[in-house]
């Protein structure tokens, strides 16, 4: 029995944490509890959420120097979560 895959696109709309965790939440309907930080993202990744899921990640330079240190720390724990999470893909692409 295939299960329906939860898909998350993440792009220029999405200028902030705040709309970023937002949007997660949405696209793959995420508890209340959501505590919209890096740690409580891992935890429900990890523990919460039901796959496949797929999350999608247009970053262009300019969101990447808008996001700073963020962008690379959600990036990397996407990519963590992924090798943890067989019926988890992530995929960033960078666009010029």
């Amino acid at each position: 029995m295939s299960r329906t895959v939860k898909l998350c696109v993440l792009g220029r709309e999405q200028r902030s944490p705040a709309a970023i965790y937002a949007k997660l939440a949405r696209d793959l309907a995420v508890p209340a509890h959501f505590g919209r930080s890096l740690d409580a993202l891992w935890d429900l990744l990890t523990t919460e959420v039901e796959g496949p899921v797929r999350i999608v990640w247009r970053l262009d330079p300019r969101l990447r120097a808008e996001l700073g240190e963020f962008a690379d720390a959600l990036t990397a724990l996407f990519e963590e979560v992924a090798r943890e999470r067989p019926d988890l893909a992530f995929r960033r692409i960078t666009d010029p």
